[in-house]
């Protein structure tokens, strides 16, 4: 059966597009609802034949009449996960909550290092070696959810914000559809800590997480 897939953006959304480019088998993108009229990713959706939503935070008072009518908006999609592509609003405990085991989001650091904004600046600030990205659930401690899958990139010399964010968003491309892939096939599962679990992950010889061949 598949499962119903709905992706929030504000703008581009590239991760978006990665994951749409993914064509994960068993996994259908729903929806794609922005905040901004204006976003460019509603027209890359369009254009393949995806349905869009536009909930405009700024017809709205306050975050939660703004958090309810988004829900509204996803529940009208029946999901099975919602995906933050780029998705730039602070989302209240009760928004999360109610998605709580299927909102997943990334974030441009390793976490927990370099929460919040501003990441590929700070981290040059700090003079880290190593930078890199994480797809993680969602939960009402900003940037804290439990740790699905993370990228390492290293911090070059002569870096600047611009050079170590592109690199950065070459891996958040490719372990963003990963992620989703994961929860598809029913692959993630939380342990007794409340950490991710991936039923028959592999750990390569460099290090890195990659997949298993066969689920």
């Amino acid at each position: 059966m598949q499962k119903n897939i709905v992706i929030l953006i504000s703008g581009r959304g590239s991760n978006m597009e990665a994951i749409v480019a993914a064509a994960i088998p068993g996994a259908r993108i729903a929806g794609v609802i922005s905040n901004r009229p204006d976003a460019a990713g509603l027209g890359f959706a369009a254009e393949r034949g995806i349905p869009t939503r536009v909930v405009d935070h700024k017809a709205y008072a306050d975050r939660e009449t703004f958090d309810a009518a988004l829900a509204d908006a996803i529940d009208a999609l029946v999901p099975d996960l919602v995906v933050l592509a780029g998705f730039m609003r602070v989302l209240t405990d009760a928004f999360v909550s109610r998605y709580a085991g299927r909102l997943l989001n990334i974030h441009p650091s390793l976490l927990p290092s370099f929460p919040g904004l501003h990441t590929h600046r700070r981290a040059l600030e700090a003079g880290v070696r190593v930078h890199g990205t994480t797809v993680h659930f969602v939960t009402p401690t900003l940037d804290c959810g439990p740790i699905v899958i993370q990228a390492v990139v290293p911090v070059l010399p002569g870096d600047d914000e611009a050079a170590l964010a592109a690199r950065v968003l070459v891996q958040e491309h490719r372990i963003y559809p990963q992620a989703v892939r994961w929860f598809v096939e029913g692959r993630l599962s939380f342990d007794a800590e409340d950490r991710v679990r991936v039923r028959d992950e592999l750990a390569g010889p460099t290090g890195w997480t990659v997949p298993s061949v066969e689920g």
